[in-house]
């Protein structure tokens, strides 16, 4: 048995094997956690039953974290099917390609600014409040996702960056508000790994092509790089760690001009 053994994992924001959420599942899993996959819709649910499959999980269950009578649902099957949950990962971002090509200035509407931040930052805290009454007295932590582009202007990231950094601070905000219930809050800012999410970002090829070149490691991370990480945040091993963004992206994030 590894160093999760016992614990109990919901995983938000698999959409196919090369989600980083994926990557999370399989640590997690590898280090003896149970994990519960959710899928969005239709055109998803088919491909995360296989990947649930293959790991031994329950069936997933239909989650749109911005659907909040759902939201509850899920947590009432969650319920029944577990008594409660110690950890929880946040893989939800979202934004129009439209705003993800060009100038910041230019390509960014209200309803762009809006639909990005509501998915993107606020279904985090949304999936807190929804998860804490299940993780009384357990120890949890909860994990989102980030990016170098919430601290740093990157081309075409545009209002995703804004997004992220409001999400950066949710993760601190959450920190200090669950902090006496023993819950954790973290983030991993990863650097960029080709993924469904990672497609609608323009010219994302020369992203990875920068990193791997200036990156200290020079290469790329893996998703069983973020993993490892993920999987030690949400462990006992980490007990004294929350509110805190880890980067997982061999370095990139150290070095200046």
């Amino acid at each position: 048995m590894g160093f999760m053994g016992g614990k109990k994992a919901l995983v938000v924001g698999v959409a196919n094997d090369r989600s980083i959420c994926w990557g999370i599942a399989l640590a997690m899993h590898r280090q003896g956690a149970e994990v519960l996959l959710t899928y969005q819709g239709e055109r998803t649910k088919s491909r995360v039953e296989e990947l649930a499959s293959q790991i031994g999980a329950p069936e997933p269950l239909e989650l749109d974290l911005m659907n909040e009578e759902q939201l509850a649902g899920t947590m009432h099957k969650i319920q029944s099917l577990w008594g409660g949950v110690d950890i929880g990962i946040h893989g939800a971002a979202f934004a129009p390609k439209d705003e993800l090509n060009g100038s910041y200035l230019d390509a960014t509407t209200r309803e762009g600014f809006r639909i990005a931040h509501e998915v993107s930052s606020y279904s985090f805290t949304a999936m807190a409040k929804a998860m804490h009454p299940l993780m009384q007295g357990r120890q949890g932590a909860l994990l989102a996702l980030s990016y170098l582009g919430a601290e740093r202007a990157m081309a075409n990231y545009n209002v995703m960056g804004l997004a992220k950094a409001s999400l950066e601070a949710s993760v601190r905000y959450l920190a200090y508000a669950l902090g006496p219930d023993g819950i954790r809050v973290n983030a991993i800012s990863a650097g960029p790994i080709r993924t469904l999410a990672a497609s609608g970002i323009g010219e994302f090829r020369k992203i990875l092509d920068h990193y791997a070149e200036h990156a200290p490691l020079h290469r790329n991370v893996t998703q069983e790089e973020v993993g490892n990480t993920a999987a030690f945040l949400c462990s006992d091993l980490a007990s004294g760690i929350t509110g805190e963004i880890t980067y997982v992206d061999a370095g990139f994030n150290t070095v200046g001009f």
